[in-house]
C-alpha cells in the first residue's frame, strides 16, 4: 500500500509534536507543515525533510489526512474545507466552539465516508486504558486536572482547555447521559475562567466531580472511580494505575481485606498511539476511538459548564 501522505496546519507547541509524530511513522509520508509563522514553520520543516506552508488550502490535491494543531476558533473553517476535498481530519479538542459547526463537521465526514477523529489524548493514556476491563457502573468519579499558567491557552476558558479531557473520560466512562450540573468558577490570571469545579449528575445515579485549574504552581492529572467492592486511582500525569479491591463476600475490617495492585506505564506514547491509530482508521475503515460524534458530546457538556459559570 502507498504511503498515507499526512500534514499538520498548526505547528506550534502541540502541532509539533503531531508533525514528529507523522515523520516517524514507516506508513506515512509529512508532505507538509503549515503555519502562519513563517520562521517557525521552516524550521520544522526543514527539520522533518517537509515543505513549510502558510496557506492550508494548498494542501488540497496533495495529502490525504490532516492534524489541525491551531487555535480552536479556526477549526471549524480548517476542518470544513478540508473534508469537503475528502481529507480525513484528526483535529485537536475542542472539535470546535459551538455545538452547530460540529454537528456541520460530523455530518459532513459521515456523509463522505471520511475519518474525523477528535485529540482526546488521554483516551490513548495506558494508564486509563488498562482500567477498561475493571470498570463496572462505577457510583462516584473524582478528577482534578490542575497546570501552571501558559499565555497560550488563555484563548478559551479552563473548561475548555483542560476539563473537557476529564469530562470526556467521564463520559466514556458512565455511558450514560447527563441529568443535572452544577459548577462554580473564577477567573484568577486571565480575563476568562481560569478554575473551575462541576459536579455531574448521570441518569444511571453515578456523579462526578471534576476540578481543573491553569492557575498553579504544580502539575496534577488524577482520576479516582469508586464502584462496588473497588477503588481506582489513576495518576495520569505519571501514568500509574492502582487498583483496591475487596477480597471475599464480607465487610472489610482490616488492610488485609483489600488487594492492592500498581502498574506504571512510563515509557508509553500517547501522542504516538493517538497516530497510529488515527491512520489506522483511514486505512481498515473502522470508527476511530474518540469520533467527532464523541467529541461533541464532550463539548456539549462542557458548554453547559461554561453557561452556569457566566452565570455565576
Amino acid at each position: 500500500m502507498d504511503k498515507i501522505r499526512t500534514a499538520v496546519v498548526g505547528v506550534g507547541h502541540q502541532g509539533k509534536w503531531h508533525a514528529e509524530k507523522f515523520a516517524a511513522l514507516e506508513n506515512t509520508n509529512l508532505v507538509a507543515v503549515v503555519d502562519k509563522d513563517t520562521n517557525r514553520c521552516q524550521k520544522l520543516a526543514a527539520e522533518l525533510n517537509s515543505t513549510s506552508l502558510t496557506n492550508f488550502k494548498d494542501l488540497i490535491g496533495e495529502v490525504d489526512a490532516v492534524s489541525i494543531a491551531s487555535p480552536t476558533h479556526s477549526h471549524f473553517d480548517i476542518a470544513s474545507i478540508l473534508l469537503q476535498n475528502d481529507i480525513h481530519v484528526l483535529v485537536e479538542k475542542p472539535i470546535t466552539t459551538t455545538l452547530e459547526d460540529a454537528e456541520v463537521l460530523v455530518e459532513l465526514a459521515e456523509r463522505r465516508g471520511l475519518v474525523l477523529q477528535v485529540g482526546h489524548l488521554e483516551r490513548f493514556n495506558l494508564a486509563i486504558m488498562a482500567l477498561g476491563k475493571f470498570l463496572k457502573e462505577p457510583q462516584f468519579i473524582e478528577s482534578n486536572r490542575i497546570a501552571p499558567f501558559k499565555p497560550r491557552n488563555i484563548e478559551v476558558s479552563v473548561v475548555l482547555d483542560l476539563m473537557i479531557h476529564d469530562i470526556d473520560l467521564i463520559h466514556s466512562i458512565v455511558q450514560s447521559s447527563v441529568a443535572s450540573l452544577d459548577a462554580t468558577g473564577s477567573s484568577i490570571i486571565s480575563n476568562d475562567i481560569d478554575i473551575a469545579n462541576a459536579r455531574i449528575k448521570f441518569d444511571n445515579g453515578c456523579i462526578a466531580n471534576v476540578t481543573a485549574s491553569r492557575a498553579s504552581f504544580k502539575t496534577e492529572r488524577s482520576l479516582r472511580i469508586f464502584q462496588e467492592n473497588a477503588y481506582f486511582n489513576v495518576d495520569m500525569h505519571n501514568k500509574i494505575s492502582t487498583i483496591y479491591r475487596k477480597i471475599g463476600i464480607k465487610p472489610v475490617i482490616s488492610p488485609d481485606d483489600i488487594s492492592v495492585e500498581e502498574q506504571s506505564y512510563g515509557a508509553s506514547d500517547a501522542l504516538m498511539a493517538q497516530s497510529v491509530a488515527f491512520l489506522n482508521s483511514i486505512v481498515t475503515g473502522t470508527p476511530p476511538l474518540v469520533s467527532g460524534r464523541i467529541g461533541m458530546q464532550a463539548l456539549k457538556t462542557a458548554l453547559h459548564i461554561g453557561e452556569i459559570l457566566q452565570d455565576i
